[in-house]
C-alpha cells in the first residue's frame, strides 16, 4: 500500500484543500484559516449500564468552519471513530455547506461506540449524555447536528429532549433529522439518495448516457445506498451489482431493488437474497457498470483498485470513497466522477428546509420539498461542471474551488476579528 493510502481522512481533506487552494492562487493568510478546524471537543463520559456497572465512552464535536451560517454536521456511532476521521468530515461538511450554496458552516461529531451492543435504554442514556456534554457547542444558531452512520431519527429525537429539558422549553431547530411528530421535514429521510439520482441524471444528460437499461452498481445497501438504488431504478437503470456490510451480490439481468428492500427488513441482509450470485465487496466495486455509487464508508476506491474501476459515472454516496491517488487514475480513464461534496449533499439541503420550516413553525409539501431540492442539486452540478469543464479539471477539484471561493469570499468581507 502507497503511503498516500495510510494517511488518515484529515490528512486526504487537507490535501484536497491544498490542492484546490494552489490552484486558485488563495492567499496564504486564508489558507492557514481554512485548512484547519475552528473549534474541537473530545469528551470521556460516563453511561449507566442495564446491569448496574458504568461504561466510559469517549465522543467528538467539530466545527471546522462557521463563517457563512452556523456549523451542520451529523452525529454517528462506530467502534472506529476517530478524531482525525471527524475533522475529515466537519471539513467535507464545510464546502458541501457551500458548494450547493446554503448558509450552513461545516461540523461533525462521533462516539466510539458499537450501538449494536447496547440496549435502547443504554443508547438513550448514551445519546442524552453526549448530548450534555455538547452543548455548550451545538444550538440552533450556532450548531445543528443530524443523523449519520448508526443513529436515526429516535436519537434525533433524543438529543432534541434533552437540550430543549436543559433551556426549559422546546428547542425543535435544535436538530434535523428528526421525527415528523417533533418538527422533522417531509421528505428527508430520502433526500441524500435521492440527490444522488438528480445528480447521475444530470451527469448521464451532459454524457449523452441513455439511463434505460444503464448497468449500476450500489456499494452499501443502507439508507443511502437504498434510496439510491431504488430512485436509480425507477429512472430505468438496471441495478446488476448491491452490497451491505456481509458482502455483495450481483446478477447481470438486474435486481428489483424495491424487493430487496422487502427482505432486508426481515433478514437485515442482501447477501442471502435468492436468485443471485455472491460476491465480495471488493469484488463488487470492479464489476463491469456504467454507474458506480459507492455509498459506504471511507477510503473504498484507492491505487490498488482504482485503474480495474471503470464506470462512466461515479457517484459518491458516501463521504470521501476515494482517494487522492485514485482520482488521478480514476480521471485519466475518463471516469466522471461526482465528488461527495455534491453528490450526496440532498441531505444536507432538506436538512436546511428543515431548519428553516422549523424557525418558521410553517411546514412545506413534500413536492415542494422534492422540487426545491431538485432546483438546488441541478443548479449546483451545472455550476460545478462548467467549471470543471472551463479549466478540463475534475469535478472534485471544480466542486472544492467553488465551495472554497465562497467561503474565502465571506471571511474576506467580515475580517479578522479584532
Amino acid at each position: 500500500m502507497s503511503a498516500i493510502e495510510q494517511k488518515s481522512p484529515y490528512q486526504i481533506a487537507q490535501e484536497q484543500f491544498d490542492l484546490a487552494a494552489e490552484f486558485m492562487g488563495l492567499e496564504d493568510d486564508l489558507r492557514h484559516v481554512l485548512r484547519v478546524p475552528k473549534r474541537e471537543l473530545t469528551t470521556t463520559f460516563p453511561v449507566r449500564m442495564d446491569d448496574g456497572s458504568v461504561k466510559a465512552f469517549t465522543g467528538y464535536r467539530v466545527q471546522h468552519n462557521v463563517t457563512r451560517g452556523p456549523g451542520k454536521g451529523g452525529i454517528r456511532y462506530h467502534q472506529d471513530v476517530t478524531l482525525d476521521e471527524v475533522r475529515a468530515l466537519a471539513m467535507w461538511m464545510t464546502w458541501k455547506c457551500a458548494v450547493v450554496n446554503i448558509p450552513f458552516g461545516g461540523a461533525k461529531g462521533g462516539v466510539v461506540v458499537d450501538p449494536t451492543g447496547l440496549s435502547m435504554r443504554e443508547l438513550e442514556n448514551l445519546t442524552r449524555r453526549f448530548a450534555t456534554e455538547i452543548s455548550p457547542l451545538i444550538g440552533h444558531d450556532g450548531d445543528i447536528p443530524a443523523p449519520d452512520v448508526n443513529t436515526n431519527q429516535q436519537i434525533m429525537a433524543w438529543l432534541m429532549d434533552t437540550i430543549s429539558m436543559h433551556t426549559g422549553h422546546l428547542e425543535s431547530a435544535i436538530t434535523t433529522g428528526k421525527p415528523l411528530g417533533l418538527g422533522g421535514s417531509l421528505g428527508r429521510a430520502d433526500a441524500t439518495g435521492r440527490g444522488v439520482s438528480f445528480v447521475v441524471a444530470s451527469a448521464a444528460k451532459f454524457l449523452n448516457l441513455d439511463l434505460n437499461g444503464a448497468t449500476t452498481v450500489v456499494q452499501g445497501f443502507g439508507n443511502v445506498g437504498s434510496v439510491s438504488a431504488t430512485m436509480l431504478h425507477d429512472l430505468g437503470c438496471k441495478i446488476v451489482g448491491i452490497s451491505d456490510v456481509n458482502g455483495g451480490i450481483c446478477n447481470k439481468d438486474g435486481i428489483d431493488p424495491h424487493a430487496l428492500v422487502r427482505h432486508m427488513k426481515k433478514t437485515r441482509t442482501v447477501i442471502d437474497y435468492p436468485g443471485v450470485e455472491r460476491i465480495s465487496n471488493s469484488e463488487l466495486l470492479e464489476l463491469p457498470c456504467e454507474i458506480l455509487v459507492p455509498a459506504a464508508l471511507e477510503k473504498q476506491i484507492t491505487a490498488d483498485n482504482a485503474a480495474r474501476i471503470r464506470p462512466k459515472i461515479l457517484a459518491e454516496g458516501a463521504n470521501g470513497p476515494t482517494t487522492p491517488e485514485a482520482d488521478e487514475i480514476l480521471f485519466s480513464n475518463n471516469v466522471f466522477v461526482v465528488p461527495d461534496i455534491l453528490a450526496n449533499a440532498g441531505g444536507v439541503t432538506v436538512s436546511y428546509f428543515e431548519w428553516v420550516q422549523d424557525l418558521q413553525s410553517f411546514f412545506w409539501n413534500e413536492d415542494e420539498i422534492n422540487h426545491r431540492l431538485k432546483l438546488v442539486m441541478d443548479a449546483s452540478f451545472q455550476a460545478v461542471n462548467q467549471r470543471a469543464q472551463a479549466h478540463k479539471i475534475p469535478l472534485r477539484l471544480a466542486a472544492n474551488i467553488l465551495a472554497i471561493e465562497r467561503v474565502a469570499e465571506a471571511t474576506r468581507l467580515r475580517g479578522i476579528y479584532p
